[in-house]
C-alpha cells in the first residue's frame, strides 16, 4: 500500500483537513497512485468521514502517543509547518509537503517553510481553502508537481 499521511500535530489546521479530504483532491491522490490516506486532525472541528473501498482507504484519527508508526508507513508526508513536525518528518527520510497555516499570527510557520526548502529538505504551499478545488488549489498543484519530481527520483535532500 502507497500511504499519505497527514498531520496537523497538537493543533488544529480544518483548512489543511478540509482541502486533503475534499473529493477531488483524493481523486488526485489515487490518480498518483497512492491506496491510503491517514488524517491526524488534532483539535480541529473538521471531522472527514473514514471510509474503505477494495482500492482506497481513509483513516482519521486526533492524537496518539507517538506518530512513528504512521511515519514510518507513509511514502509521502503532508503537514503542518511546526518544527516537531517538519523535523521528525525530515529525520525518518520521507518527503515532506508543507502547508502554510496562513490564519496564525506572527506566521512563523512560513519562515521555516521557506528556509528548509531552500535548503532543498522540503516543498511548500498554502491551503486556499474554500477554493480548494482541482484547478485552484496550490496544495492540489504542488501535490502534482512533487508528485511528479518523486517519481523520477528527484528527493529533495534531507539534513
Amino acid at each position: 500500500m502507497k500511504c499519505v499521511f497527514v498531520t496537523v500535530g497538537t493543533t488544529s489546521f480544518d483548512d489543511l483537513i478540509a482541502c486533503v479530504s475534499a473529493h477531488d483532491t483524493l481523486q488526485i491522490i489515487k490518480s498518483l497512485g497512492y491506496d491510503r490516506v491517514i488524517l491526524q486532525i488534532g483539535r480541529g472541528k473538521v471531522v472527514p468521514e473514514p471510509f474503505r473501498t477494495e482500492s482506497f482507504a481513509l483513516d482519521i484519527y486526533r492524537y496518539k502517543d507517538s506518530l512513528r508508526e504512521d511515519l514510518q508507513k507513509a511514502d509521502l508526508v503532508i503537514s503542518h509547518a511546526g518544527a516537531g513536525s517538519c523535523l521528525e518528518t525530515l529525520e525518518k527520510g520521507k518527503p515532506l509537503v508543507v502547508v502554510i497555516n496562513e490564519k496564525l499570527m506572527n506566521n512563523h510557520q512560513l519562515e521555516l517553510a521557506k528556509q528548509l526548502h531552500k535548503d532543498g529538505h522540503l516543498f511548500y504551499c498554502t491551503c486556499r481553502v474554500p477554493t480548494c478545488t482541482r484547478r485552484t488549489s496550490p496544495l492540489l498543484l504542488l501535490l502534482l508537481r512533487s508528485a511528479k519530481i518523486l517519481q523520477r527520483g528527484q528527493l529533495p535532500s534531507h539534513p
